[in-house]
């Protein structure tokens, strides 16, 4: 049986369960094929006898906010928005769309610069959404409309204020 693909638009609003992060603006990127993440000090760390990724994530104020670890990673050449080739870290993880839980490849970069701290590549998109680019935010008003008495609001990130790991 063929799925009927779901329709997102050009920015969403994004959850990552696994990173305690949610409503994380996101751009929907069919040139980019692997989907990427904001973080800073991305680096290889030794915990004990392994040799650990270790990444801080940033929230929507730009302040490094929580440091995790992840032993699964992998790394790559990946060019960048600019036509660059640069080595990259990726892993792994959770991001919810819809309601719906995809875990899906993310490259770790500085997007510092950029006005969406996360990028939705073709990887995650293919064979499962079409994009509409003069829609935004479906997925989000979605959520918001799944739970009950919720208003659409104008959404903030949540980041926990403790240091967490993920493993």
């Amino acid at each position: 049986m063929i799925q009927k693909k779901q329709t997102i638009g050009m920015t969403d609003l994004v959850d990552f369960p696994e990173l305690s992060l949610t409503d994380v603006p996101a751009k929907v990127d069919t040139g980019a094929f692997t989907s990427s993440l904001h973080c800073k000090k991305v680096r290889l760390v030794r915990v004990g006898s392994e040799t650990k990724l270790s990444f801080w994530v940033v929230g929507q104020t730009g302040k490094v906010s929580q440091r995790f670890y992840t032993g699964e990673f992998s790394q790559r050449v990946i060019r960048n928005s600019f036509g660059v080739s640069e080595k990259r870290y990726i892993i792994k993880t959770q991001v919810i769309l819809f309601g719906r839980v995809f875990r899906t490849e993310f490259s770790l970069a500085n997007r510092e610069r950029l006005r969406n701290p996360v990028l939705l590549g073709r990887q995650l998109l293919r064979d499962r959404f079409l994009v509409d680019v003069s829609q935004k935010n479906l997925s989000y008003h979605h959520k918001i409309a799944s739970q009950p008495g919720q208003n659409p609001v104008s959404p903030s990130s949540t980041l926990p204020s403790s240091n967490s790991t993920d493993n």
